[in-house]
């Protein structure tokens, strides 16, 4: 028997995404200005679009504090992290910012990674393994179950939302370690975990709780420490949580933060931390400017929430379906790939850039325009907006009515 040419594959599944209307672009972005940006159409041409499908929801990653932060510490010491931490890659400034991140958070100790995703590959394959079960929201991000697949251990997802059918998986898989996972805030929905209940699911079956908490930290809780303080719960409730650095504090890594000794298991057994080349010292300086400011500048959180509540308010006067999220993370329904590519389309022709988001990221039928608010923006660029979006639905639907007759 012939062998399969990985060409063919490819070529064929190149076909299927087209034919499904899910082909990905890359958009280069030439410049960003506020919430302004400076993208590339198909000629290469730059177009300034509003941006509403950013996670800079603080507005930080501009900001000249953060900026010379990061250019002050590459002039000293370099561009590069040179080495693992391990080896002798870990700054001084890693230092500052792990201890910034666990005092902010009010946990003993945090760890940084390069990115969420490493670092969530880290916290289940380190505990967990081949005897094991990890319980996962439906909804997690892909990065929590493919950690789990690659640890080896049971996976079970419950429905999204419930705790009772999480506690009835952890029941049906009594042996070994249990690790409840879940999304603190989910990114392509905006609603919040039900994070007490859960909480009190995994303390009746002795199960490690991990929070990730990517979206959540900088916008919720008290100095915007995120989904679990405002849940009001503490480290012994919840042992693990991850921050990622490149979302509300503007900048690029993740950090887990939470119980010691479970930190300090991942430093002596994290591959994805051990083998792995540090963040750069200069972004470490930067993430520790943009901390200070999200902890102690409400009035960016005031402003945001400000502007969730004015969408809302002129969505629901437009008529646009919209799910129920208090997140900055908006989601505007659609249904079909092709409606949200071209409600995508008619917003860019208007100035306006928010991504279609399509299946496998979200379930079949629940395409959406993944709105994203920010300190940034303001109630004029909101209304602007929604306008936008009530034309480009109803010239989706338009072209919907004709493709039926056609048919």
């Amino acid at each position: 028997m012939a062998r399969a040419s990985w060409r063919e594959r490819i070529a064929a599944a190149r076909a299927e995404r087209a034919a499904a209307s899910r082909l990905r672009t890359l958009r280069p972005v030439m410049h960003r200005d506020g919430a302004r940006m400076e993208v590339a159409d198909a000629s290469g041409k730059p177009r300034s679009l509003l941006n509403f499908c950013s996670n800079d929801y603080l507005g930080l990653s501009q900001h000249f504090a953060v900026v010379n932060a990061l250019q002050d510490a590459a002039s000293r010491e370099g561009a590069g992290g040179v080495a693992s931490h391990l080896v002798c890659g870990h700054h001084a400034l890693h230092d500052a910012l792990e201890k910034e991140l666990a005092d902010w958070l009010g946990a003993p100790r945090a760890l940084l990674f390069g990115s969420g995703f490493m670092a969530n590959l880290a916290v289940v394959q380190s505990l967990l393994g081949d005897d094991d079960v990890c319980v996962q929201d439906r909804l997690n991000h892909a990065s929590l179950i493919d950690a789990a697949r690659l640890a080896g251990c049971k996976l079970r997802r419950y429905p999204h939302g419930d705790s009772s059918g999480a506690l009835r998986l952890m029941r049906e898989a009594a042996d070994g370690v249990a690790m409840l996972a879940t999304d603190g805030v989910f990114s392509m929905d905006g609603d919040v975990a039900p994070l007490r209940e859960l909480a009190l699911a995994a303390r009746v079956q002795k199960a490690l709780l991990y929070v990730d908490d990517a979206h959540g930290v900088g916008v919720l809780g008290p100095d915007g420490r995120g989904s679990v303080a405002e849940a009001q719960l503490s480290v012994d409730q919840v042992p693990l949580q991850l921050v990622t650095l490149g979302k509300a504090l503007g900048g690029y890594g993740a950090a887990v933060v939470g119980d010691a000794d479970l930190i300090e298991h991942l430093v002596q057994s994290a591959r994805p931390y051990i083998y792995t080349t540090a963040l750069p010292p200069a972004q470490a300086a930067a993430t520790l400017a943009a901390v200070k400011l999200a902890r102690s500048e409400d009035w960016r959180r005031g402003k945001l929430y400000d502007l969730i509540a004015h969408f809302k308010d002129r969505a629901a006067q437009a008529g646009l379906v919209l799910l129920p999220s208090e997140t900055p993370i908006q989601p505007v329904m659609c249904g079909s790939d092709a409606r949200a590519l071209s409600m995508a389309a008619t917003l860019e022709q208007r100035g306006y850039w928010v991504a279609a988001i399509r299946p496998p990221t979200v379930p079949e039928g629940r395409a959406r325009l993944r709105v994203t608010l920010s300190a940034l923006h303001s109630h004029a660029d909101v209304d602007g907006l929604v306008d936008a979006l009530g034309r480009a639905r109803d010239k989706a639907e338009a072209e919907a009515r004709v493709a039926e007759m056609l048919r």
